[in-house]
């Protein structure tokens, strides 16, 4: 296979206590398996913060929260603390529990995987990047890369696989198991790759049955924003991050929310009425991400976070070439020695 489809060294994705050592100090990862939290876990995350960090939650593009600037050792209070909130249910899987759903969908089948995933030792050997992903059928998260994504078509459910459809269905009563036994196949077809989509073309196609149906997505690049009605028929309102940086004192305003992966969250009811946050649909600041840049990266190339501005549709501003973070979809903006480098040509 191509050389750029194999990965050199060891999966360095950090988790909640593996933590990455940035030049801010410690980055750890928390995986929130569907984007549900509740008031009590977000109370605990943000005075994790507060106390043991840089006093903010960083939002990702898979849904889940980072918490910055950790003393060494102190991922060890960290641990201690998601385990009472809840958050680390297992010590062995928790760099794995990668798993995205429908911010307004129905929350079961995203509990039911990680639960599953868990209890199958043999896939705490994924690696941090891989991805599964519930749609609800609105074909939100369907198309977002997931390497096992789970997409209701009429009657059945396709299985996408490594970001695309390769026709395979199941029963709605089968979805799970499925996504599990990819995830199997994976592990035992894998050399040095960490996604499915690295693998060969042949190797993907062989992994199920398929039927000759194919169907095609594509990603949205901002999440919901402002009124909106879940699956279940109750009201909620969504609101966009900016740069997906929450401050203590904004999280710790919040009761129950849905993570959304556009660096957002949804809450029940109406708009809490937070200032700085983003609650118009309409804001030129939405789809508008960064990664940390400096001073926190020492390999960014430049004050990201600072110079980051709307462009007129969806941006992500990066450091430096590892782009990370970056949505797909987006404008890609990226940190030179000479300037910023907008889809490929040097603008500032």
């Amino acid at each position: 296979m191509p050389s750029s489809q194999r990965r050199m060294g060891a999966d360095a994705c950090p988790g909640a206590l593996d933590v990455h050592r940035a030049a801010d100090g410690g980055l750890a990862r928390v995986r929130v398996p569907g984007g549900r939290l509740t008031s009590a876990q977000v109370r605990a995350l943000t005075d994790a913060a507060r106390e043991l960090g840089d006093g903010t939650l960083e939002l990702t593009s898979r849904a889940n929260l980072q918490v910055r600037g950790l003393a060494d050792g102190a991922e060890v209070e960290l641990g201690a603390r998601l385990a009472g909130a809840g958050l680390l249910p297992s010590l062995t899987h928790e760099k794995v529990r990668n798993i995205m759903s429908s911010p307004l969908g129905r929350p079961g089948l995203a509990a039911e995987l990680d639960h599953e995933l868990c209890g199958r030792a043999d896939l705490a050997a994924l690696p941090g990047r891989f991805l599964f992903a519930f749609d609800d059928g609105r074909g939100d998260v369907a198309w977002l890369g997931a390497d096992v994504a789970a997409l209701p078509v009429g009657d059945a459910v396709a299985i996408l696989l490594g970001g695309a459809d390769h026709g395979v269905r199941v029963r709605p009563d089968q979805v799970v198991e499925t996504m599990l036994a990819a995830a199997t196949a994976f592990l035992e077809l894998r050399d040095e790759q960490w996604r499915v989509a690295e693998l060969p073309a042949d190797r993907i196609a062989g992994l199920f049955p398929r039927t000759e149906e194919r169907i095609t997505g594509r990603p949205p690049v901002v999440g919901p924003v402002g009124p909106v009605e879940f699956a279940d028929g109750s009201a909620g309102f969504g609101l966009g991050v900016p740069l997906g940086r929450l401050t203590a004192d904004q999280a710790a305003r919040l009761g129950d929310v849905v993570l959304t992966p556009w660096r957002g969250f949804v809450v029940a009811g109406g708009d809490p009425g937070i200032d700085g946050l983003i609650s118009d649909p309409d804001s030129p600041w939405l789809g508008v991400t960064a990664c940390t840049g400096r001073p926190g990266c020492a390999k960014s190339l430049a004050d990201v976070r600072a110079d980051a501005r709307p462009l007129g549709r969806p941006a992500h501003w990066s450091g430096c070439d590892r782009r990370c973070g970056k949505p797909a979809g987006v404008m890609d903006v990226v940190a030179t020695e000479r300037g910023y480098v907008v889809d490929g040509r040097l603008e500032c």
